[in-house]
């Protein structure tokens, strides 16, 4: 029986803040770092526009750097608070908090085992990162659950009525020993939803999530599903995304009705060095009042920012450069936590 007093809740309902670590040195962004600040720093003056955000820094030297970076770009200092903590990488979807809410506004701030996407990347620190910011009173009186269980925000989506849509390929990677039926199961308790849907079909060549969800498909209000269709069909994916439409067209929301469905466009091929990048236009970030959707320098950009906003009326939409996130396989959504 499901738990009530508890709920995962959608992602575009109203949020606090939003939460990222700030790329260094030390960690995977290092050969590029000037090109993916940009990034964060258009992100940045973004979200403070709507809402608090939180960044953590790895030590005072980049926290003093950081602070010179958005003063230059205008960002209201008001609303931003920084925490010095240890990190791995930069990816707080996956490593981040997902909070549960209370029927009495009260909060549970759900800590999943983080283990570098099935052991690809070292993770010690990622993994403690939730503990950390615990400890520094980022969250208030939130309560902290730990969920021996291996699992990615990236890897879910919430409609914020009890269902949540998944992938079978990332998960069956998580936990190969595991049936079906046993990861909705822990799904359902450790999320406190109603149903789990599993999608079969769907990848992004140079992803090494295995198919987060967050990059293919995405819950919207009013009972809409906004998903990354391909139209190319001289394209890898081609086939692969068809079979995903398909499977996103047959599901049925809690009150037996269809989604209603907003393909977005496929933008053209970006390689670096011969290697195909993950640019997907579902990677978008839902705040306060607006939507921050990718831009990759493509002639799709604008359309695909023209779809996003009508599947999610009333809300400003915001384009932020991504091209210098997807040379380390993420995008807009990968990088920040709500």
């Amino acid at each position: 029986m499901t738990d009530h007093s508890l709920r995962l809740p959608a992602e575009w309902e109203p949020q606090s803040a939003v939460l990222v670590a700030w790329p260094n040195a030390g960690t995977d962004w290092a050969d590029r770092l000037a090109s993916v600040e940009t990034t964060y720093v258009a992100l940045a003056a973004a979200v403070t526009r709507f809402q608090r955000l939180i960044i953590v820094v790895s030590d005072a030297e980049l926290h003093a750097h950081v602070q010179t970076q958005l003063h230059g770009a205008g960002v209201d200092s008001s609303k931003v608070r920084f925490v010095e903590l240890p990190y791995d990488d930069t990816w707080l979807r996956d490593s981040g908090p997902i909070t549960l809410q209370g029927g009495d506004k009260g909060f549970q701030l759900t800590d999943f085992r983080f283990t570098g996407w099935g052991g690809k990347f070292g993770a010690e620190q990622d993994d403690a990162l939730v503990a950390g910011l615990v400890d520094a009173g980022v969250f208030g009186h939130a309560a902290h659950k730990r969920i021996d269980w291996a699992l990615e925000g990236g890897a879910i989506e919430s409609d914020g009525d009890g269902s949540v849509l998944t992938t079978w390929r990332c998960l069956v990677q998580r936990h190969p020993e595991q049936s079906r039926e046993d990861m909705s199961a822990v799904l359902r308790e450790g999320l406190h939803a109603e149903r789990v849907l599993w999608l079969d079909y769907g990848y992004l060549e140079g992803d090494d999530t295995d198919a987060h969800i967050d990059t293919l498909a995405r819950f919207a209000p009013g009972e809409r599903i906004v998903f990354q269709a391909c139209d190319d069909a001289s394209d890898p994916h081609h086939d692969e995304l068809q079979r995903m439409a398909a499977e996103l067209a047959a599901l049925h929301t809690r009150h037996d009705r269809p989604y209603h469905l907003h393909p977005l466009p496929w933008p053209r091929p970006i390689l670096d060095k011969g290697r195909r990048l993950a640019a997907s236009y579902a990677n978008y970030l839902i705040i306060n009042g607006a939507v921050l959707v990718p831009a990759y320098d493509d002639p799709a950009d604008d359309e695909a920012a023209r779809i996003i906003g009508a599947a999610h009326p009333g809300r400003e939409v915001v384009q932020v450069p991504c091209r210098p996130l997807i040379w380390q396989n993420g995008s807009l959504h990968c990088i920040t936590m709500q």
